[in-house]
């Protein structure tokens, strides 16, 4: 295990739950040959590379700066629009501005704090595997929601929703755990969605369409009365 670590940690940085996928693909990659298989083996190549590329796990840096909202999730911002929280959230039952960022089986999906705060609630719902990019996911598909709280008492909520291809959410942290911006808190297995709920009143300074960086890119500014922020394609 030392030596693949070490290995990986040349190549790019690996996420340590992927260490057993990676090992099964290239095992099923090593009989492919055996057997003389070709064109298969060399797919078990390819596939073993793509598993390898997908639990990798970058360094970032995170702005810090006391109110403002990081992505949790590499992907692009799918939706931003008002709505009413979901119950596990247990957040008021009043419309907010709720900002998805789609990953596709290419992205980054260790997922990331979008701020400093404590961990008040984490709740776990199973459910279906539609693909993730639908509306409808955020209520349907499996999903793992966490509400957060500053120092101020104010709260944001963040779901984990699983996809079309992901079958398992998994969670780095529990109730009560205090968070850093930017500190990893967990990861979706293989295609997949975040939500953010901002608080009442706040508005998102990304946009739709927009690609995000977890632990970089800002979706918000909860301390500042700047409007929301219009985008084009260019």
């Amino acid at each position: 295990m030392s030596v693949f670590k070490s290995i990986s940690g040349v190549l790019v940085p690996i996420h340590r739950e992927g260490y057993r996928f990676i090992a099964v693909f290239a095992a099923v990659t090593v009989l492919l040959f055996w057997f003389h298989t070709g064109p298969l083996a060399w797919a078990g190549v390819v596939l073993t590379l793509w598993c390898a590329y997908f639990f990798r796990d970058p360094e970032r840096v995170p702005p810090l700066r006391d109110g403002l909202v990081i992505s949790p999730a590499d992907g692009r911002v799918s939706a931003i629009e008002e709505v009413i929280p979901p119950v596990e959230l247990d957040l008021p039952r009043e419309p907010v501005t709720r900002i998805s960022v789609f990953m596709n089986v290419f992205d980054v999906h260790v997922n990331r704090a979008p701020l400093d705060a404590v961990i008040t609630r984490i709740a776990y719902v199973p459910g279906l595997f539609l693909n993730a990019d639908l509306d409808k996911a955020s209520l349907d598909n499996e999903r793992q929601a966490l509400t957060l709280a500053r120092a101020s008492g104010q709260k944001i909520g963040v779901v984990q929703i699983a996809g079309l291809v992901a079958r398992r959410i998994v969670k780095f942290v529990n109730e009560g755990e205090h968070l850093s911006a930017g500190q990893r808190f967990g990861l979706i297995r293989f295609g997949s969605r975040v939500d953010v709920y901002l608080p009442p009143g706040a508005r998102a300074l990304a946009c739709v369409g927009q690609r995000a960086i977890a632990g970089e890119t800002v979706l918000a500014d909860l301390d500042s009365p700047e409007a929301e922020r219009q985008g084009r394609l260019s």
